[in-house]
């Protein structure tokens, strides 16, 4: 069967392809002593292998964001969550800034080569980036505001032009140093042919399959169809080279079986069928406490994970519902919520409290913490299940029961509102329940709906438009960890530039307003002073804290790290001495990637 360019399939060609390598993989394990198995990264079959694509559904092979997945593709850095540092990959060494900050120089590794054992090249960069632009790609799309141009100086030197404003600098030095840890550099030759057989059509650009794709990293292509997607290790990588790792990764194979739900994928990692698992795992400390397996997490002790992403429920500041512009409406039920339960019931304890980690815009890693003054803005935090001081901000803000039906009334009219989130996230419907149940016990009526994720999302992301009845609490998401955040973060959950957008994916979907923050969030990319950085962002806390237009739920793992150390040992865990500390994002994401290098065979 012929596969024409403008097809998407489920990679008929490529599993025949792989069928010739391994015929009997269907039937057979692959040697288990060689293979690292996952689990919660990849739902159903595998599209393709197209790096410029955000519709492949390969999650083992292609994941651009600030900790890019770097199995088969490579950035010029590493972004380590961890330090907040980032560290050469295709790259030579750090980058440089020019002295007017406008302009970004490095160097590549001259040991880089293609699995076809030509060189990686800054020409190879430039092309990359110019393709991005030039098929307006998710990635052109995202950074064609901030990116003037990224030329080849020579063939190892690549130079990134920031966009400038009226007075000369950069418009966000912060997007521009991003780009070089979050994205892949592909190579210009396989890019060309690709273009030509898709005859430069954007659309059949990116839905090109890309059998033939040509990549830098430690692995490539070996099997995939509806059960599975297996990688193999190239023997001939770059990588082992002295100025990089100097050694191949130790699983010749990465392999991920496709489990019906989580649950499977649980049956999977106790029976050891699974090594590295990147799903919610309920209550995962029962599987060594209780069960005596050999699973661990990072951190020994509860919260288990790393927390880095704030799953956050957002007040609907531009429908029609009664009350909900007043602060103290939003400050008291923010406040009623008993967060102890949503962290016990709907995380099992996989999230630092916060009593641990008082609330701000910042995720619970030290970096990010150490980024606002805590102490100006204790005396607006809370940490939840405060009923008392909740009726009382009600009472004095005159927002009372009058009429003795035991529901508070504004102007007359009692308070009712929807709190809502996508059907079937568990860990989301059961917070959204606790948030319900803190309206009912202070005198607000709170009910309860979960519509489908084809139409939930729809509706909140459509921010042109006010939002409709039904969703006047509503959960998303946040940024995790990256070299942007918690600027990222912060841009995305206040900036009014969201507002009135037809497609919304970025964030502040209730539709919050303050041109006070927004010249905030535009003044931190420019500022170099570590002190004047801090008072920003403290301000921007101190506004978030007051006007309370959202807030969080739960503090979110950036992955879930749990390993099962029957077959291989030696992850990486809080504090195993390893320099620079390799994080917990399940040995494929950013530096995380340094753990294929540091795994071992319990028995060799």
């Amino acid at each position: 069967m012929k596969v024409t360019r403008f097809t998407i399939v489920t990679l008929l060609v490529v599993v025949a392809m792989m069928a010739a390598a391994l015929p009997s993989l269907a039937q057979e394990t692959l040697p288990r002593n060689e293979t690292l198995y996952f689990n919660g990264q990849q739902w159903g079959a595998v599209v393709g292998w197209n790096p410029y694509s955000s519709s492949m559904n390969n999650a083992m092979a292609i994941a651009q964001g600030a900790s890019a997945r770097v199995t088969m593709f490579e950035s010029p850095y590493l972004y380590n969550m961890l330090d907040g540092q980032v560290y050469p990959l295709l790259a030579n060494g750090p980058f440089a800034w020019n002295d007017a900050r406008t302009e970004i120089t490095f160097s590549l590794n001259p040991a880089a080569h293609w699995n076809d054992g030509t060189p990686v090249t800054a020409e190879d960069v430039a092309y990359t980036w110019a393709s991005h632009v030039k098929y307006n790609t998710p990635t052109g799309a995202g950074n064609v505001a901030y990116i003037e141009d990224i030329g080849a100086v020579d063939e190892m030197t690549v130079v990134v032009k920031a966009k400038l404003d009226e007075n000369g600098a950069a418009l966000n030095p912060l997007l521009v140093e991003s780009y070089l840890s979050a994205n892949y550099v592909a190579q210009k030759a396989w890019t060309q042919v690709m273009e030509e057989r898709v005859g430069e059509d954007a659309t059949a650009f990116l839905a090109d399959i890309a059998e033939d794709v040509v990549f830098s990293g430690p692995y490539g292509p070996f099997f995939a169809d509806e059960s599975k997607v297996v990688l193999v290790r190239d023997d001939n990588y770059w990588g082992q080279d002295a100025s990089m790792w100097g050694k191949l990764p130790a699983p010749k194979y990465l392999a991920h079986n496709i489990f019906a739900d989580n649950a499977a994928g649980t049956t999977a990692l106790k029976a050891g069928e699974v090594d590295v698992s990147q799903q919610f795992n309920s209550n995962v400390q029962d599987l060594w406490l209780e069960d005596g397996l050999a699973i661990s997490t990072y951190l020994p002790e509860a919260p288990y994970q790393i927390g880095a992403s704030l799953p956050t429920a957002f007040f609907n500041l531009t429908g029609s519902s009664v009350g909900l512009d007043n602060v103290a409406v939003r400050k008291a039920i923010a406040m009623a919520v008993d967060y102890p339960t949503i962290i016990a019931n709907a995380m099992t304890n996989q999230s630092a409290t916060f009593e641990q980690v008082p609330r701000s815009l910042m995720n619970p890693t030290a970096g990010e913490q150490a980024l606002y003054n805590h102490e100006a803005v204790a005396d607006l935090q809370w940490v939840g299940n405060d009923i008392e001081g909740a009726k009382a901000l009600l009472d004095e803000a005159g927002v009372v029961d009058s009429d003795g039906d035991g529901w508070r009334e504004v102007d007359g009219v009692n308070l009712h509102y929807v709190a809502t989130c996508p059907n079937g996230w568990s860990d989301w419907q059961a917070a959204i329940e606790v948030v319900a149940a803190a309206g009912a016990q202070i005198g607000i009526d709170i009910t309860t709906n979960y519509p489908e994720w084809s139409v939930y999302q729809t509706v909140v992301t459509k921010s042109d438009e006010p939002l409709p009845e039904g969703y006047d609490i509503f959960m998303m998401w946040s940024n995790g960890a990256g070299p942007t955040e918690p600027w990222g973060r912060i841009r995305n959950m206040l900036s009014s530039e969201w507002v009135g957008m037809t497609s919304n994916w970025s964030g502040n979907w209730g539709g919050y307003v303050n041109p006070e923050a927004d010249a905030l969030i535009q003044a931190i990319p420019t500022e170099t002073d570590p002190d004047k950085v801090v008072e920003l962002y403290t301000e921007l806390v101190k506004m978030y804290l007051t006007d309370v237009p959202s807030f969080t739920l739960m503090y979110r793992p950036q992955s879930f790290h749990t390993v099962n150390e029957s077959v291989w040992t030696n992850f990486p865990f809080d504090g195993d001495g390893t320099e620079p500390p390799v994080p917990p994002m399940d040995c494929t994401d950013g530096w995380g990637i340094a753990c294929l290098y540091n795994l071992e065979l319990v028995n060799p």
